[in-house]
């Protein structure tokens, strides 16, 4: 297998896996249907994740062919540098080599995070769900298709049909080797990868993301930015779980009040801090932990707090290091709050729910990154590669 492949063969191999998805439409959706009729349902959530429809086939379309349009992420200089001695030294992108990706439910991710992968020059190893078994292996039968299609061997694409066990032993002692490993899912998972891999691992981390409405916000904008942030999709890592209000916020009662009502018809559970106890029909928090909480829930907490200083302080405590909004009308002390949180998305004056690859302009992402090393937030196209250097001399020696 050649450890290379030319961005056109590559764009070539993702073009005809749009046609392919295109052609094979209804045999996919029919599969899929094979998948849902065993599922029992427990999960509504993973259930919203496990189905195939027209909708979500249009989605692995245009993402094949996004894909086949963007710019090579491998190769790209990133530094250049010319020694006193004449050697000229260059920094440029490289492929990992090989991506395993692991994932629960979700049959478009064997689509989209693989050809994620592909396009930045990896072999993938895809391993999912046993829920979605029949629809991933239909997939991949169309990989392998598309791989054949244009001559390239159809060991770029791999599905690793493991149960728990097999999936444990070949993180511990992987029979081919594994350079980088991205798990999808839910923390369950992600902690089952990190303990058990051998190499690095790019943790999709948890939400519980925090809304901070400083004294002098503009209060329309805080109660849009909040309701989006809670109500406009509750399985997301980018929704919002807690918000924290400056009581030396003008109006503050009324604010709260229509806050409140607001959060009632979307059907959202509220829980408050003590300070808030009079209002009605809230319970009170019992226990502090609730604040490290993240819900994926029609759920949510309100508390007062009585400064910027205090709430970087609360948020830096307890949110997940995902995303943090302040809403205010001061430019200063929102970028002194947005300097001081630490979260790989911070935000002024707009909804935590931008936290996405395709709406921060990266046209899809593989996950959302709350580790530092090796890319923060949304991973694109361009994270998912290394970097090699690259030293031409004439004879020089040290």
């Amino acid at each position: 297998m050649n450890h290379h492949l030319s961005i056109e063969k590559r764009n070539l191999v993702l073009l005809s896996m749009a046609k392919l998805v295109e052609e094979e439409r209804n045999q996919i959706i029919l599969t899929n249907q094979a998948d849902l009729a065993a599922y029992n349902g427990a999960d509504l959530a993973m259930e919203e994740r496990l189905k195939v429809d027209n909708a979500k086939i249009d989605e692995m379309i245009l993402s094949l062919n996004q894909l086949a349009s963007q710019e090579d992420p491998v190769g790209v200089e990133r530094f250049y540098f010319v020694h006193e001695n004449g050697i000229k030294v260059s920094n440029k992108t490289a492929a990992f080599g090989t991506i395993l990706i692991i994932y629960e439910s979700r049959p478009d991710v064997t689509i989209e995070a693989g050809g994620i992968a592909f396009k930045s020059g990896n072999k993938i190893l895809l391993k999912g769900g046993k829920e979605a078994l029949k629809s991933n292996l239909k997939i991949v039968s169309l990989w392998h298709q598309a791989l054949k299609e244009n001559n390239v061997s159809t060991e770029w694409v791999e599905y690793l049909n493991f149960n728990r066990q097999e999936t444990q032993a070949f993180l511990e002692k992987p029979t081919q080797k594994v350079d980088l490993i991205v798990p999808r899912g839910g923390e369950k998972l992600i902690e089952f990868v990190k303990a058990h891999a051998t190499c690095p691992v790019i943790v999709s981390g948890r939400g519980n993301n925090f809304v901070y409405v400083h004294k002098e916000a503009d209060t329309d904008i805080a109660l849009k930015v909040i309701l989006n942030a809670k109500t406009s999709k509750i399985s997301a890592c980018n929704a919002v779980d807690k918000v924290l209000i400056d009581p030396q916020l003008p109006n503050f009662e009324g604010f709260l009040a229509i806050l409140i009502e607001e959060l009632e018809e979307s059907k959202v559970e509220i829980i408050v801090d003590k300070t808030l106890e009079s209002f009605a029909n809230t319970s009170v928090l019992k226990d502090e932990d609730i604040w490290y909480e993240e819900f994926l829930d029609y759920k949510i907490v309100l508390g007062t707090i009585d400064s910027e200083q205090d709430a970087i302080a609360k948020i830096n405590k307890y949110c997940g290091g995902h995303s943090a909004a302040i809403i205010t009308r001061n430019a200063a002390i929102a970028q002194e709050f947005m300097e001081s949180i630490d979260a790989a998305a911070v935000y002024h004056n707009a909804s935590t729910r931008f936290t996405d690859g395709g709406q921060l302009g990266l046209g899809g992402e593989l996950a959302i990154s709350t580790d530092k090393l090796h890319q923060r937030g949304p991973i694109g196209l361009q994270h998912l590669v290394t970097n090699k250097w690259y030293i031409y001399g004439e004879g020089q020696i040290r």
